[in-house]
């Protein structure tokens, strides 16, 4: 279950990032800080309305600059939050579902955005594959890298 809802809070922050550049943001945005600030009344849905509005301001100002290493920062902090939400509420999950429906049918795509993937930590001696879903088994032809 944990990694189900790991994989639906990296999609609501794909689709945050996504609709924080689109013409949906201010629709989307209220509904988002409703859900993340619900059950802490109208403050606290008013303190993630200005967390979001301050993201946004942040995301395009790094997408403008051309600062991909900012705004895949700002999409981790909201990936993070959606994970702690729903850690704390699971049964979030299917409103967030509903809502992640909901901007999809109004934007008319999915939550794809650029994503940019970073390896680091060490020496790689081989493949690295990044991705969502792999299925079946993964051959690579080449030398031994050792």
């Amino acid at each position: 279950m944990e990694a189900e809802l790991a994989g639906l809070a990296s999609s609501a922050a794909t689709a945050v990032v996504g609709l924080m550049l689109s013409e949906a943001w201010e629709q989307g945005r209220s509904r988002l800080a409703r859900f993340l600030g619900r059950g802490g009344g109208e403050e606290a849905v008013a303190e993630v309305e200005e967390e979001l509005r301050s993201s946004q301001r942040e995301l395009v100002a790094a997408r403008d600059s051309g600062d991909e290493e900012e705004a895949g920062d700002i999409q981790l902090a909201w990936r993070q939050r959606m994970r702690r939400a729903l850690r704390e509420d699971p049964e979030a999950a299917e409103e967030l579902r509903r809502l992640l429906a909901e901007w999809e049918a109004e934007t008319g795509k999915g939550t794809g955005v650029t994503v940019t993937n970073t390896i680091s930590g060490g020496v790689q001696h081989g493949p690295v594959i990044q991705g969502q879903s792999f299925h079946g088994s993964i051959t690579f032809q080449g030398p031994d890298p050792r």
